[in-house]
């Protein structure tokens, strides 16, 4: 498994809760529910692939 890449992030208190609760909700930690939305977020964008660098 890839190594995991540790981050310090600073939330507003109350986006905070809304998602602790939503990771309640879905019996996820915090942190697996941020980076499930992340996820989301990305494959959504088409973001999450990796491009091809132009040479």
């Amino acid at each position: 498994m890839a190594k995991r890449k540790a981050i310090l992030i600073r939330l507003d208190p109350k986006v905070h809760d809304a998602v602790r609760r939503w990771a309640d909700d879905e019996l996820r930690s915090f942190n697996a529910q941020v980076e499930f939305l992340l996820r989301r977020a990305l494959r959504d964008g088409d973001r999450l692939r990796e491009r091809r660098r132009r040479t």
